[in-house]
């Protein structure tokens, strides 16, 4: 995968991405241990083929940091964008809409886009910035981007657990208040 441009890099990682939260998170879906580890571990299968490097000299620590604190934000929107409701059968079910899905299509695009313009559109201002701001060549725009995307996923699956959490709690607290009191 060394091999690969920038925009190759990321139009793959993006579409297999936005491609397996589609696939999970699109219409009613049961919320499951699987359902959600699945994410996560596309997105570590994915920093393990793309991320070939950490720099961390001049401001690409931080930098990299940025992407995952956008990553937690666009995770929570996402989050709110997909309800959870408890199904007839008791089971706990998401419904990821138009919304939920354009929240993560524009964000898979806008990294294709941005690989893509740093190749052909804007190149020179790119080095130029990178200069400016001592960010240490094109892996810390790409670390950045992979580890948005994780921060997304790990936040949805979060916001996903804590509504679990809460509807299962709210259930056992409704049988809790119906049981006839002891005499």
């Amino acid at each position: 995968m060394d091999h690969l441009s920038q925009f190759a890099t990321a139009l793959i990682a993006s579409v297999t991405i936005l491609t397996i939260i589609l696939a999970t998170d699109l219409g009613r879906r049961r919320v499951t241990n699987m359902r959600m580890l699945r994410s996560v571990l596309a997105v570590a299968v994915v920093i393990a083929l793309f991320v070939h490097s950490l720099p961390t000299s001049g401001n690409a620590p931080s930098f990299q940091l940025i992407g995952c604190g956008v990553g937690v934000i666009c995770g929570l929107i996402a989050g709110v964008l997909l309800p959870a409701h408890r199904g007839s059968d008791g089971q706990i079910y998401t419904t990821g809409g138009f919304g939920y899905a354009l929240v993560w299509i524009v964000l898979s695009t806008a990294r294709v886009l941005f690989a893509y313009g740093a190749e052909h559109w804007f190149a020179e201002g790119l080095v130029r910035f990178s200069i400016e701001n001592q960010l240490s060549g094109p892996d810390v725009y790409a670390n950045a981007f992979v580890f948005m995307s994780l921060a997304m996923v790990v936040t949805r699956t979060a916001v996903l657990v804590t509504k679990r959490r809460r509807l299962r709690h709210a259930v056992a607290g409704q049988t809790a208040t119906e049981q006839p009191a002891a005499v």
